[in-house]
């Protein structure tokens, strides 16, 4: 019986791509981002409640996508350099300062600073989480592991904004937001101690390849190398990001603030969890029919996942009605791992770290844009943000479905 049990629990940790190394990630990612997801939801309502206006909010937003563009490229780079799990140490860090920042100074200038430093996670780590996964296991689970990542990366978001949601109902805006971050602070020392201690250090020893040996860290000599295919998704994804990043951070103010029956923060926490659950909900079958098939049939579908959103949330204006936007929502990360690990595939085996860095540095510094001009946008009129960002999305899509290329079929694993 009990040997049993130990081989089905083996096919299934075979089965979702589980070892060592990538449990170990899991645990960091699930505990690094319950803290900042706790608080990071949160923001723009903290800011107003500090002083802050629409500007600043844009602000906000638009530092998030400028610095994970610019922390994408170095993180890609530092994780080729001294591999995934030293890299992912000094990330950690980075992180746990910018909390700090946030919790000693309650000024909405602090959230900027310190978002400086928080915001890195995400964005600088990325790179790093990608190489691992792809270090550690075979062809024919990569697409699965980049899933479990996505899939785990779902459940702080889903709970987080909860747990957030219930510190500033007990403790209010200002001080609720501030416990919030003490927490994440805590739960990311924690992560710190994991990740040392389970994940492998599997660094690149020297081989024939010279981009092994010294890892390229100019971005035009890296370009040059980016296969035409990639230069394709990374266009259209761009118009895909334009879609999403001019509403992203009205979403909250849109319901809160905005709409003739506003929701309560507790209640856009949960509206977060069910579009959070929605995404779990498809990100394992997917991944199991990309992994043996072709990646461009489910990347296209989860860009007209994109493009509905702001159009479907334009016409929204109570909370049941908001729930089945934010399972629409959920359903835009259908083909979002699939997209992650067709980078992976299109990018050149000796510095894929760097490539996935390049490509995230390129596409998030255009972003940066969007995000800023959606709060112009705004000024005009909540309906004129969704509505141009519904126009980019549809450009997005139809280019990608005309022009966006797929591996050969002899290269895709079966």
């Amino acid at each position: 019986m009990g040997n049993s049990v130990m081989m089905r629990m083996g096919h299934l940790s075979a089965f979702l791509a589980l070892q060592r190394s990538t449990v170990g990630l899991l645990f960091v990612v699930i505990l690094v981002g319950m803290g900042e997801r706790m608080a990071e939801r949160f923001l723009p309502i903290y800011m107003m409640a500090l002083g802050g206006g629409a500007l600043s909010i844009g602000l906000l937003n638009a530092m998030s996508n400028l610095l994970g563009a610019l922390y994408s490229f170095p993180g890609g780079y530092l994780s080729d350099r001294i591999g995934s799990k030293r890299s992912l140490l000094v990330f950690n860090l980075l992180a746990m300062a910018g909390f700090t920042v946030v919790i000693l100074v309650p000024a909405w200038q602090a959230v900027l600073l310190g978002a400086v430093l928080f915001l890195s996670w995400s964005a600088i780590s990325l790179p790093a989480t990608m190489s691992l996964i792809y270090e550690v296991l075979p062809q024919h689970k990569r697409t699965m592991g980049v899933s479990m990542n996505s899939l785990v990366r779902r459940i702080p978001m889903a709970v987080g904004p909860i747990l957030g949601g219930l510190c500033i109902s007990v403790w209010g805006e200002l001080d609720g937001v501030r416990i919030a971050f003490a927490i994440a602070l805590a739960l990311a020392g924690v992560a710190l101690i994991l990740q040392q201690r389970l994940i492998e250090d599997r660094r690149k020893t020297a081989d024939a390849d010279e981009c092994e040996l010294v890892p390229e860290k100019n971005p035009v000599k890296l370009f040059r190398l980016m296969s035409p295919s990639m230069r394709g998704l990374l266009v259209t994804d761009i118009l895909i990001r334009f879609c999403e990043q001019i509403p992203y951070a009205f979403v909250v103010v849109w319901c809160m603030k905005v709409i003739a029956d506003p929701v309560s923060a507790v209640q856009f926490g949960f509206l977060t969890s069910i579009e959070m659950t929605a995404a779990v909900l498809v990100y394992i079958p997917v991944a199991y029919l990309a992994d043996r098939g072709t990646k461009k049939p489910y990347v296209l579908i989860t860009f007209g996942f994109f493009t509905l959103f702001p159009l479907v949330l334009m016409y929204c204006r109570s909370f049941e009605w908001l729930v089945l936007a934010f399972i629409l929502r959920g359903l835009k990360e259908f083909g979002e791992p699939t997209r992650k690990s067709l980078i992976m595939d299109l990018a050149p085996d000796s510095c894929k770290a760097g490539m996935f860095g390049l490509y995230y540095l390129i596409r998030d510094v255009v972003v940066s844009v969007a995000a800023f001009g959606g709060a112009l946008l705004w000024q005009i009129s909540p309906e004129t943000n969704f509505a141009t960002a519904f126009v980019f999305g549809v450009i997005g899509t139809l280019g990608f479905a005309i022009y966006g290329k797929d591996l050969a079929p002899a290269s895709v694993s079966r």
